[in-house]
């Protein structure tokens, strides 16, 4: 196999194949290409069948691109190869071995609002107030002990408080309802198979066997649960290669541990370690910030980042007045963009999703076009979410979770009383809801699904979709309301067919299970949109993974970034570090770090002082634009206010959003403007450019 395409680092570590392997990869090093030409090579050259390879990676996304690329490398025989995320693994060895835990063939999986439902249920059957007690703060704590493999049982040796108390009594009933319903969450996806090898040591011998070359793609993501799922599959033959950079963990949040990769040389013996340093991504200028700033966390590997590209025009760095100014300046940088660069490749980053509001307002008022990633998931509409939930019920019918979403939608008057009447018989009678089912408006209910049921075994994936609308009377009750909401959520439904049709064309197969699977594992995590020319607003958290030509981070500010909640722990900054290197590996042309003397955010104004990693990078590097010390700026600011201007009372001004109004009072900086209905009265910094006498 020809690997004259790869740098010398990267065909050292194409070529190990045996044993284990660290591949140290700094952003933008061309990772992936190190993966799939690795695969790749261990099949051309016979070293491993495809079906003995496993390649796990962190997202659908991340999974598809590698598997497109090894496909177009090797031709179909990739389709043997199984290249997933690690949940998607999972969902694949709990199919194969359900009957081993206690599972039914047709168990379901519940996405995190499911898993919320079932948890404020419990609350409410507990006579728990979810206002003292949050459902979300619960589900969260189970969440992530069950991937720190802490289930009721273990969880209760570490019961301190009074919510501990209370997670706990819920913790218990909400294993008991998953069981009882067949019912599995994305953390047992990871749970349940080491649950399986740990009392099956002759179903874990035979997945050693058939995953004799493992390769695990951003390993400084792993938690707990992934980390020994890993450490159990790999410890026959150890032919095990993982690829990361500590320097890029920012997960911490949902458990993953960078840790991981800095112990890996510990947990195997002998391993090979390949550094990737050169960098095809960014300039020079921009790598050489990046390195300036990481090497200050002690937690680290050492690497630093190169590049053959050019070495680039310098970082700037704006110091606006405001957040107003702030956004004003980045959209005023942005218009100079647009002569030359696709909006597509302009970016603006954010510590929080409270700070795109200004950053918003700031692009409608000039009409640049923009979209908020994550702010809104296709999958999360309520009409949709209605939609699967029927679903999964037509699929299983002990799917209570769904059943209690839909069953009075549309309103069918099956109110409160009677579903605690169905849930008392439920329990009473050890069965499902939908098996409770014996009477009232709630049998014709059962009538609708069971007719459903019946039809499904002829019909395509898109004709049951079509069916279970027209029979259930979503449909119906959106087409007679005649509204724009309406109107907007029936396209939504009609658009949730292209989906089935898509999957339908890919997988040639008609199968409601397959389907509810494969949407179960892209639902909680994916946005389905069309790609337009658009600029993108993004936490920083989002933006991991991604790349633009220009980039801009605004609000860093001490208290904002890095985040006054990690300020006080030397771990939480240094992963605050990571996040902001993270940022500025994005850019592959130019960047902007940007802050604000001053800024009003969740209704409480502040003035902190410039983040530290602003002085964390040499001067060098950077063209500083400071208010304080830059005059256009500051004539620029200052001269929206012109404060020897002279007002009387009873004079006349024009605004340019409120029109024509009357000056009623004079301060020392402030008029008292009386404007037509509906603005009324307003306060107004006088001289300011806003308004002008007539």
């Amino acid at each position: 196999m020809n690997l004259e395409n790869l740098n010398e680092n990267q065909k050292k570590a194409v070529e190990i194949t045996e044993g284990p392997l660290l591949i140290l990869a700094g952003a933008g090093s061309g990772k992936t290409k190190v993966l799939t030409t690795k695969i790749a090579y261990l099949i051309m050259n016979n070293i491993a069948q495809p079906e003995n390879i496993l390649a796990i990676t962190f997202t659908n996304k991340a999974a598809k691109e590698m598997k497109d690329r090894v496909i177009s490398m090797l031709g179909s025989v990739a389709y043997n190869i199984q290249i997933s995320t690690f949940h998607s693994f999972g969902v694949s060895i709990m199919r194969s071995h359900y009957k081993e835990l206690g599972y039914d063939k047709n168990f379901m999986i519940l996405d995190s609002d499911d898993s919320l439902t079932v948890i404020k249920r419990i609350l409410k059957d507990l006579n728990i107030d979810p206002k003292q007690y949050s459902p979300k703060m619960i589900r969260n704590r189970i969440s992530s002990s069950k991937n720190e493999l802490i289930d009721s049982s273990i969880f209760s040796k570490y019961v301190k408080t009074e919510f501990d108390e209370i997670t706990h009594k819920v913790f218990i009933k909400y294993e008991e309802k998953l069981k009882q319903t067949n019912s599995l969450d994305f953390d047992d996806l990871l749970i349940l198979p080491i649950q399986l090898f740990r009392q099956n040591p002759e179903i874990l011998l035979s997945y050693q066997e058939k995953f004799k070359y493992i390769l695990i793609d951003e390993y400084q993501d792993t938690n707990e649960a992934q980390y020994i799922l890993v450490k159990m599959i790999s410890a026959k033959y150890k032919n095990i290669c993982v690829v990361g950079d500590e320097s890029q963990s920012i997960y911490s949040f949902r458990g993953s541990n960078y840790r991981n990769i800095l112990n890996f040389e510990k947990d195997y013996k002998n391993t090979q370690v390949i550094l990737l340093e050169k960098n095809y991504r960014s300039t020079q200028t921009i790598l050489n910030a990046a390195n300036d700033v990481i090497k200050n966390n002690t937690e680290r590997k050492d690497k630093n980042l190169w590049t053959d590209n050019v070495v680039g025009s310098n970082i700037k760095y704006h110091r606006a007045m405001n957040e107003k100014d702030e956004s004003d300046y980045v959209t005023s940088e942005i218009k100079k963009l647009i002569n030359t660069n696709k909006l597509s490749d302009i970016a603006v980053f954010y510590r929080t999703n409270a700070q795109s509001r200004n950053m918003e307002e700031a692009l409608l008022r000039e009409n640049i076009p923009y979209k908020v990633v994550g702010s809104f998931y296709f999958y999360n509409r309520q009409e949709i979410k209605d939609l699967i939930a029927y679903l999964k019920l037509i699929y299983n019918e002990k799917d209570d979770v769904s059943l209690l979403r839909v069953i009075n939608v549309p309103k069918k008057g099956i109110g409160l009383k009677t579903i605690e009447n169905l849930s008392l018989r439920a329990v009473i009678n050890n069965e499902s809801l939908y098996q409770s089912i014996n009477g009232g408006k709630e049998l014709e209910f059962k009538k609708i699904i069971e007719e459903i049921k019946k039809a499904s075994d002829s019909l395509s994936l898109t004709e049951l979709v079509e069916l279970t609308l027209e029979k259930t009377g979503m449909k119906q009750e959106l087409q007679n309301e005649k509204t724009l909401e309406s109107d907007i959520r029936l396209e939504n439904l009609e658009e949730f067919k292209s989906i089935t049709k898509t999957f339908e064309e890919k997988n040639g197969i008609i199968s409601l299970e397959e389907f509810l699977l494969e949407i179960s594992l892209v639902s909680d995590i994916e946005e389905y949109k069309n790609n337009t020319e658009v600029v993108t607003l993004m936490t920083i958290h989002s933006a991991k993974g991604l790349e633009f030509k220009n980039v801009f981070v605004i609000g860093l500010e001490e208290g904002i970034f890095p985040h006054i909640n990690c300020m006080d722990s030397k771990c939480d900054l240094e992963e605050e570090r990571r996040l902001f290197y993270v940022a500025v590996t994005r850019a592959k042309e130019n960047l902007w770090l940007i802050n604000s003397r001053k800024r009003l955010l969740f209704g409480n104004e502040s003035a902190n002082p410039a983040s530290r990693f602003i002085s964390e990078i040499k001067d060098e590097y950077l063209d500083k634009d400071e208010f304080e010390t830059n005059p256009i700026i500051q004539k620029r600011i200052i001269g929206t206010i012109n404060s020897k201007e002279e007002y009387t009372v009873g004079e006349s001004i024009i605004h340019n959003e409120f029109g024509k109004g009357i000056i009623i009072s004079v301060d020392k900086s402030l008029l008292t403007i009386a404007f037509p209905h509906p603005n009324g009265i307003k306060k107004i910094m006088r001289g300011h450019s806003s308004i002008k006498k007539v």
